[in-house]
């Protein structure tokens, strides 16, 4: 058996472990953590790939109801939680964020509530890299989406 046959055998069994999801040829686990947001079209929430998990573009809304959280600062700040409750699902904190992208539709607004919850839930830093970009529309007319990338080494 080659290496690459032997880890992904490994990372099966450790998938069947949890919320049993297929894994792609290479290896590649859905994710679908309990607590989280459910999609809502032809995408997921998120990926393992080797050490790193990829989360989708994260928005303010409330997994309990399924709706958008009232308020532009607490919209913002559940769409950075839905983002952290997948990453540490599968054992990455904020702090193992490599990447992050923020899109808002309106920077001048948004931007500085973004910067106050970032600060918030990661403390005085260090804070991961971030490009944050102003678009013209987010579904359902929304504010934010966040979506990040996380290094969480495969425990072995």
């Amino acid at each position: 058996m080659d290496k690459l046959t032997v880890a992904v055998a490994a990372l099966a069994v450790s998938v069947s472990s949890a919320q049993a999801q297929p894994l792609s040829p290479n290896g590649v686990k859905t994710l679908s953590p309990p607590g989280a947001i459910k999609s809502t079209g032809t995408w997921n929430v998120g990926t393992r790939a080797g050490d790193f998990v990829f989360v989708a573009g994260m928005r303010g809304i409330d997994p309990a109801t399924n709706q958008l959280v009232q308020g532009d600062e607490a919209r913002i700040r559940q769409g950075f939680l839905n983002m952290k409750l997948i990453a540490e699902s599968e054992g990455a904190t904020l702090r193992d964020a490599t990447r992050l992208v923020v899109y808002v539709t309106d920077m001048f607004r948004f931007r500085p509530l973004v910067n106050k919850v970032q600060e918030e839930l990661w403390g005085q830093g260090p804070y991961p890299p971030r490009t944050i970009i102003e678009v013209h529309r987010l579904n359902q007319d929304d504010i934010f989406e966040v979506e990040g990338t996380f290094y969480a080494p495969i425990k072995k």
